[in-house]
């Protein structure tokens, strides 16, 4: 019923989706303080209609611009197949050369950073980082698939 009642005000599928889910977790936060005697449909269409007026007045919404298909990305497969053997090498590294390969090259993170996360030494992280890219290479060497 609300969703149906928010693609009537909205008209678009996927906001009217957005707004039937934010309007249910609005109802959900106020969920301990309805009394008893409060009329559930009623208060929960009053609910959706102001999150589809606070939605509207939103600056980010006038510059969205809903498409219904989206534009092809071109990845190759034989890229996809990299990726694939490069999470499936790293899942088979003891947890800290992971830890330090992860958090050092895939989110980029300072060597300060990735031994304030890691609670050790830069030296540590220096040295781990070494050996997990190390046996990175030996189980991604051309001819050798990560299993």
């Amino acid at each position: 019923m609300l969703r149906r009642t928010a693609l009537r005000l909205c008209g678009d599928r996927h906001h009217a989706d957005d707004l039937t889910q934010t309007a249910l977790a609005k109802l959900y936060a106020v969920w301990p303080r309805l009394g008893r005697d409060v009329q559930l449909d009623a208060y929960a269409r009053k609910v959706l209609l102001r999150t589809v007026i606070d939605e509207a007045q939103r600056p980010f919404r006038r510059y969205e611009a809903a498409v219904e298909v989206l534009p092809p990305v071109g990845v190759s497969a034989a890229r996809v197949e990299d990726v694939l053997d490069v999470r499936a090498a790293l899942v088979r590294l003891p947890p800290g050369q992971r830890r330090a390969v992860v958090l050092r090259y895939c989110v980029d993170l300072s060597l300060a950073e990735t031994a304030r996360l890691m609670g050790c030494t830069e030296g540590t992280v220096k040295s781990q980082a070494a050996k997990g890219l190390a046996a990175l290479r030996g189980m991604l060497a051309p001819g050798r698939v990560a299993a």
